[in-house]
């Protein structure tokens, strides 16, 4: 009875493992030379661009398994870039992003959903700074084909178009936007190149 019931257990398990061995979809690369997280501000009457240059994410996806899909990315704050050193310094400080005591930012997908066409949305929980907020993120798979430089691979194109609330994660006090000087809407656009071997 004792091995019937090991054995019951142990046949348990391999069936779990093996259903989630098969719920997951293909694993993509991320081409860090052509993937790029850029972002957009108004201050006054112009408008400030930048960019984080150090990210690093997970990404699985098939149009055909979107229960086994999923995008987690983290951010290294400090790696901003606005093209203006102090600024960037200022960006990282307490007034701000305060990079020493939140270094990384983070987006943890729960579910992959399809809209229409080659639209989508990815739901998951986004923090930044001790802010932690479940949001829907849509995005657009741009296409899949064969890697240009390797016929035995595959890439895919993801691009997210998004506006974020920046009071709303504690990154910088209303001050600046009381005053008219910096705007509390940040449009972000995301763009992703990502191989996988077929």
């Amino acid at each position: 009875m004792k091995t019937l019931l090991k054995f019951s257990v142990v046949f348990l398990f391999i069936l779990i493992f093996s259903a989630q061995a098969i719920a997951a979809a293909p694993k993509w690369e991320l081409d860090p030379a052509h993937s790029h997280i850029y972002f957009s501000i108004n201050n006054i009457y112009s408008t400030i661009r930048g960019n984080f240059e150090d990210f690093k994410g997970t990404v699985m996806f098939s149009p055909d398994d979107l229960a086994g899909s999923r995008f987690d990315f983290e951010v290294t704050v400090k790696s901003i870039n606005t093209g203006h050193s102090k600024r960037d310094s200022h960006l990282n400080s307490a007034d701000f992003f305060d990079s020493k005591q939140f270094p990384t930012m983070s987006f943890k997908s729960t579910a992959v959903k399809h809209v229409k066409d080659n639209q989508y949305i990815v739901e998951g929980k986004m923090t930044v700074k001790d802010v932690s907020e479940t949001v829907s993120v849509p995005f657009t798979l741009l296409g899949v084909k064969i890697y240009p430089f390797d016929d035995k691979s595959e890439v895919a194109g993801f691009e997210v178009n998004m506006t974020i609330d920046r009071l709303a994660y504690h990154v910088g006090g209303g001050k600046f936007y009381d005053m008219g000087v910096l705007g509390k809407e940040v449009d972000v656009l995301i763009s992703l190149e990502a191989t996988r071997k077929k």
